[in-house]
């Protein structure tokens, strides 16, 4: 599973025009799952997207969380996180999980960011969207788990 975090002064999501999710600052997390991923890496993945620490806070240029700052996290499935583009020039999504699974471990994700008190807003699964954000810094972290071979 992998979540690629985009830090941001304000982001929306649209779909057919209408806004379906917006926040101020904080956090775009592009989120796509792969086969085997399970709800144990889509609750670490969210555990680490709330603490990580990549805002400003004073006294670092890295010290504070989305937690420490009460900021928001706007959550974007995206399947495409796990084109394969070794061979040629049109990229293979095999790899990306089926949607029922990912729509299931997404979901879990933005539940527990909510859980341990992150606000979050989100786009449409599989819908056609257009996000918009206006990157900070730009500072932008990939943030992977894979699943456990012993599971």
């Amino acid at each position: 599973m992998r979540a690629l975090l985009q830090r941001c002064s304000s982001a929306r999501v649209r779909v057919d025009g209408e806004v379906v999710g917006e926040i101020g600052p904080g956090l775009v997390a592009l989120v796509g799952t792969t086969h085997g991923d399970s709800a144990e890496q889509a609750t670490y993945l969210a555990g680490k997207t709330a603490r990580l620490r990549i805002f400003p806070d004073g006294a670092a240029a890295t010290g504070a969380s989305v937690v420490d700052l009460g900021a928001a996290v706007l959550v974007v499935s995206q399947f495409t996180l796990y084109a394969e583009t070794r061979k040629g020039n049109r990229p293979s999504f095999l790899a990306a999980g089926s949607p029922e699974s990912a729509r299931e471990l997404i979901e879990l994700y933005r539940a527990e960011l909510e859980r341990l008190g992150v606000p979050t807003a989100a786009g449409v699964f599989a819908a056609s969207m257009a996000v918009e954000l206006v990157n900070d810094g730009p500072f932008t972290v990939l943030l992977e788990r894979e699943a456990d071979p012993a599971l």
